[in-house]
């Protein structure tokens, strides 16, 4: 009786940390293949970035890669949704002249940056 309940204790262990977070990422997967629309910028598992522009009539993606270049692409093939970043575009809007101005100050130009020559130190010369 007890090694029954000890086998049924170790399914529920292996039901709870193995089998259980594996179905919700299918799950969560599934709902993301779903939710594509032609508009989204999607990351395929392969590690291209692209923006989908339709849907054709066997359910593939329609994505362009580059301008004027698109590619068929299997939904399964669709790695993540990428979302796009709001806070850069709203960083680049708020810098106004003064702070563009301050910031190019702050840039270091290669050239300032290359100190002279300094003398040749004979003593080094000479123990070659």
């Amino acid at each position: 009786m007890a090694s029954l309940i000890l086998l049924l204790a170790m399914f529920v262990l292996l039901w709870v940390l193995l089998i259980r977070p594996q179905r919700n990422r299918q799950q969560k997967q599934q709902q993301l293949l779903s939710s594509v629309e032609p508009g989204d910028e999607i990351l395929t598992v392969g590690g291209l970035y692209g923006i989908v522009r339709d849907i054709d009539e066997e359910d593939d993606l329609i994505v362009e890669i580059a301008e004027g270049i698109q590619v068929r692409v299997a939904r399964r093939a669709v790695g993540g949704v990428v979302k796009p970043d709001e806070e850069d575009e709203d960083v680049d809007e708020e810098l106004d002249a003064d702070e563009a101005a301050e910031h190019e100050d702050r840039v270091v130009d290669s050239e300032d940056s290359v100190s002279e020559a300094a003398p040749e130190d004979t003593r080094a010369l000479d123990h070659r």
